[in-house]
């Protein structure tokens, strides 16, 4: 039975763009031993430490002579990443991550990532055993400092400790490209503990819209249309989903709809013609051998077509009304109701289904599904199991147009054995104060929630 935190609830209180810049946190602070969670507990709250003074980090970063990384290149990257937030404007970015250090990161998690399956299963066959805990985590949109207190907080990946990070690294937060690099250097590390999900967010038309490409070019100046390249290409890689302990199925926007077989007039089996109904009333959910052929390296995503099931995978979004339905407010995707998610789970045999991809200012529109105050709802309770989302990115959005905040927590889920499949809630508080920083994109006019998606746009170029 899932039951809340007695913990206290503090605001915060920190206004974002008139916080002065924070000292960076030392590495005693910054990388100390996790706080553990009471035995039987199943949620938590936690509160980032105030930040300490530090000397600066060894820059420029430089690659490894053998190229193979180690932990303690990758918490050093962390730690310059953090103090040049703090001490650096954006436009010296290079003067701490030369270009040649990050082609080689990205080269280098680039072919990792363009090997693994469209759903990654983690099981015992990847090293999952009794001593195991995976750590799910939602959108982080760039809120650099919250991802690394998030990850201390829960402890560093290890042999025992897997992460799965459910997409939406970029765009809205003014360290998106920091927050991605941090989250390729762990997973070139440990290739085996750490997947990096795709999110909508990691596509080409939403990183030209809310803030990610331009953070790039002013970042890397006159080599930053070659890094953005660089990190597209590394979207088209990410996998789309995960099956963890064949119990939890994880992915940033959630279900998909399944593809008919039409026969052509000859009515051959080698002319069979696999194709996508549009038609709402003809939608059925689609099954995990279908996720698994799924052509991913698409930077946008259709909306029509023959390819759906990753712009359904990365778009889509649960309702409380039965049944299959085109996702209108978003124009891209479905809306999926319980009885979609009983289907869901019982068929593949699951308990759980976490998603993402709905933040407080989505959810403040969506009266009949809860609030995301402390960084997950729990929206669908079935049969068969459970449907959570979950978001990882508290005092979100970073640049809010109106006068109140939403003052969010973030959160993450442990899972443990023996079935990982009893989700522990870990909520936390953004880290205040959050270093001064300029917007990447014009956040009073962009709409937050994604809604009203210009598609035109996101018609591939011929």
């Amino acid at each position: 039975m899932l039951q809340q935190s007695d913990s206290p609830n503090p605001n915060n209180s920190a206004p974002l763009l008139s916080s002065p810049p924070a000292p960076p946190l030392s590495d005693e602070d910054f990388f100390s031993t996790t706080t553990s969670v009471a035995s039987g507990s199943t949620s938590s709250d936690s509160k980032p430490p105030s930040p300490t003074l530090s000397l600066p980090p060894q820059i420029p970063i430089t690659w490894p002579p053998d190229g193979a990384l180690t932990l303690s290149w990758v918490t050093d990257l962390m730690q310059a990443f953090d103090w040049a937030s703090k001490a650096l404007p954006p436009s010296e970015f290079t003067s701490m991550l030369p270009v040649e250090v990050f082609d080689k990161l990205v080269l280098t998690a680039h072919k990792i990532l363009h090997k693994e399956p469209n759903c990654v299963k983690i099981d015992s066959e990847s090293g999952l055993g009794p001593d195991s805990r995976v750590v799910v985590v939602g959108d982080v949109h760039g809120q650099l400092h919250d991802v690394l207190f998030l990850l201390k907080n829960a402890g560093f990946p290890g042999e025992d400790r897997f992460f799965v990070f459910n997409g939406d690294y970029v765009d809205r937060g003014a360290w998106g490209l920091e927050v991605f690099l941090t989250l390729l250097a762990w997973k070139v590390l440990m290739p085996h503990r750490v997947y990096l999900l795709r999110g909508n967010h990691e596509s080409k038309y939403c990183t030209s819209v809310y803030g990610f490409e331009k953070e790039v070019l002013t970042k890397y100046g006159d080599k930053g249309k070659h890094v953005y390249r660089k990190c597209l290409g590394c979207f088209e890689g990410l996998p789309l989903a995960s099956i963890i302990a064949g119990h939890v199925y994880t992915a940033h926007g959630g279900l998909f709809r399944g593809t008919v077989v039409t026969p052509s007039k000859r009515a051959k089996k080698k002319n069979r013609k696999v194709v996508h109904n549009p038609e709402a009333n003809a939608l059925t959910l689609g099954s995990l051998e279908e996720l698994a052929k799924a052509r991913r390296s698409v930077l946008d995503p259709p909306w029509e077509g023959s390819n759906l099931i990753p712009g359904d995978v990365l778009w889509s979004d649960p309702s409380m009304i039965p049944g299959l339905s085109p996702n209108k407010e978003r124009g891209i995707g479905l809306l999926w109701g319980p009885d979609c998610t009983e289907e869901f789970l019982k068929k593949f045999n699951l308990k759980l289904i976490i998603r993402s991809h709905e933040g407080p200012d989505a959810r403040d529109k969506r009266p009949n599904l809860g609030g995301m105050d402390i960084g997950y709802t729990i929206d669908h309770i079935v049969e068969s199991g459970k449907l959570i989302t979950l978001f990882s990115a508290p005092d979100y959005p970073q640049f809010q147009a109106t006068e109140e905040r939403y003052r969010n927590k973030g959160a993450y889920i442990v899972l443990e054995p023996p079935d990982f499949d009893s989700p522990i809630f870990h909520s936390f508080e953004a880290v205040t104060p959050r270093p001064k920083a300029n917007p990447y994109y014009d956040f009073e006019d962009v709409i937050d929630s994604d809604e009203e998606l210009d598609l035109v746009s996101m018609v591939p170029e011929s």
